[in-house]
Order: C-alpha cells, then sequence, then structure tokens
C-alpha cells in the first residue's frame, strides 16, 4: 500500500493554485503507508477522494482542491470530534508520524525519504524524545547488555575487574 508524490499544488494567498514541482527533488518520492491504515484508506478513497488514478486525495464539499480556510474548518471540527485539544496543529501529526518511525526502528535517512526531506537539519526538527522513550531506550541497552552477560557468564563484569584497582 503505497502513495506516490510526484508534484504539489499550494494555494497562494491569492487563493489560486500553483501546481508544478515539489519544493526538492527529495519531495517526489513513493510513501510505503503501514498495513493498520488499509481500511480507513480505502475508505477515505471511496466517500472522500476524487476518482482515478490521478484523482486528489482530498477534495472539497464542491470536488475542487481544499482550500486553506476550510481546511482549517474541518480540522478543528474534526480535531474536537476525537478529543484532542485545540492547541493540536494538522502539523503536529508530521512531527508524530516523524517521531512514530524512528521508534518503530527508521534511521534518520528512512525518515528523510519517508517525510521529502533533502536534509538532516530538516528532518531533525520533526523527531522528538520523551521520558517514555528514553526508559524504552535504558530497556534495551539492558536487554543487550544482559543478553551479552548471558553469553559470557563465566567471565568477569567490568565492574569486578576494575574494583579496588
Amino acid at each position: 500500500m503505497t502513495v506516490r508524490v510526484r508534484m504539489a499544488a499550494p494555494e497562494l494567498t491569492t487563493g489560486r493554485r500553483a501546481p508544478g514541482d515539489t519544493k526538492s527533488e527529495a519531495g517526489k518520492r513513493l510513501v510505503v503507508l503501514p498495513a493498520f491504515l488499509r481500511t480507513d484508506l480505502r475508505r477515505h478513497l471511496d466517500w472522500y477522494a476524487e476518482k482515478g488514478l490521478d484523482g486528489l486525495l482530498f477534495v472539497g464539499e464542491k470536488g475542487k482542491p481544499f482550500r486553506r480556510s476550510t481546511f482549517g474548518r474541518k480540522w478543528r471540527k474534526a480535531r474536537a470530534k476525537v478529543g484532542m485539544p485545540e492547541s493540536f496543529r494538522f502539523y503536529d501529526l508530521r512531527h508524530t508520524g516523524h517521531t512514530l518511525a524512528t521508534r518503530s526502528g527508521a534511521t534518520l535517512k528512512d525518515t528523510m525519504v519517508r517525510a521529502g526531506q533533502s536534509s538532516e537539519k530538516a528532518a531533525l526538527i520533526y523527531q522528538h524524545s520523551d521520558v517514555e522513550r528514553q526508559h524504552e531506550v535504558a530497556s534495551g541497552l539492558d536487554q543487550l547488555v544482559r543478553a551479552a552477560r548471558q553469553k559470557d557468564k563465566e567471565k568477569p563484569s567490568g565492574a569486578d575487574l576494575v574494583h579496588g584497582a
């Protein structure tokens, strides 16, 4: 299950669309989606998206591309319906996606490719760590060391070797 990003069509301050290339070559990409999205994506395509292989994924009520103002109203309504705080912006989903990708084991390069970014600096802006993640990292380190110690049970630990030195 994939989405191919081939072009951009940002809305200008005049309200007109400016179809063309993505900001960088990295923006043109194939994004492999996780399987848990299959049912919801299928429903979205059937119920809301423009029909056809080149159809828009997000369209307004009149079948035209979403305008910024319309999207903002829809986002606020949807956000409230699912119980997200008012401070949660649509763009925060990009931060969430980056952070979850790295937590799943993705490398920096993996997240850059998924998000269409050409610089490490841009990618790192979207990756976050919290206390929960630091506990996961510590647990992972603990498991690695315990596994290594199991392999070398008869050898003393580093602390044993330097004790009394």
